[in-house]
């Protein structure tokens, strides 16, 4: 219920942001890539294909998105890049429509894949994203978190939108009536990690622990992967 998720996650001073744009240098216009704390991965969008044969999606989109529904199926980043030959993401990239540049080329139906999105997870992604941070933090379900909505999403543009809530309400965040994205950015109150999801990417940076960072890579219901070349 829409008025529920805002009064579970009520706005708090833009200040909160500060800490963000120290370590990351930048002014958060599109999202505030922090660097790895000490180590990071970029947890990929969820894309998805139709009809068995890898293919062109029509277009992209921006903001949240959904399964695209019956005959569809997800389609791992890494199962596309073997097909075609293309790097799961390549050297230097971020995760971005510049991805998979031979799909083109391939022997494929146009309209089979649905691309991820920019600047948002796909529900799916950011579900179990949630659970596992839930599962990996001390307090579980009941750590206090903060999510900052970059000023481009929010509508807002001298200084974004931040609210509180815990991080067992975080999935309803998707479903913010006033916002088509998921948040830019989401981290506990002691700042163990924080997650960063760019307005024009098709990925999010998750930065904590090495250990934190183990998991979600091990993890078998989420595709991350180690971009070194990103701060």
């Amino acid at each position: 219920m829409p008025d529920d998720i805002l009064t579970r996650w009520p706005l708090v001073p833009a200040s909160e942001t500060d800490w963000l744009a120290g370590i990351a240098d930048d002014d958060g216009l599109t999202g505030y890539e922090a660097p790895g704390r000490p180590d990071a991965a970029w947890v990929l969008g969820g894309m998805y294909e139709r009809g068995g044969t890898a293919g062109e999606s029509v277009n992209h989109a921006q903001g949240r998105s959904e399964h695209p529904g019956p005959g569809w199926e997800r389609l791992r980043w890494a199962e596309l890049a073997a097909r075609t030959g293309d790097p799961v993401v390549p050297q230097g990239l971020y995760p971005c429509y510049r991805c998979f540049p031979s799909s083109k080329a391939a022997d494929i139906r146009p309209g089979s894949i649905e691309w991820p999105a920019e600047g948002s997870l796909d529900r799916p992604t950011w579900d179990q994203l949630m659970r596992f941070l839930a599962a990996h933090s001390p307090q579980g379900a009941d750590t206090p978190c903060l999510a900052y909505y970059n000023p481009i999403i929010a509508l807002d543009f001298e200084k974004g939108q931040v609210r509180s809530g815990r991080l067992g309400d975080t999935q309803s965040l998707f479903d913010n009536p006033d916002i088509l994205c998921t948040p830019s950015n989401l981290w506990p109150a002691d700042r163990s990690w924080v997650i960063c999801t760019d307005y024009d990417l098709w990925g999010t940076k998750v930065c904590g622990s090495h250990l934190l960072i183990e998991a979600l890579l091990a993890d078998p219901e989420i595709e991350a992967v180690r971009l070194p070349w990103t701060r």
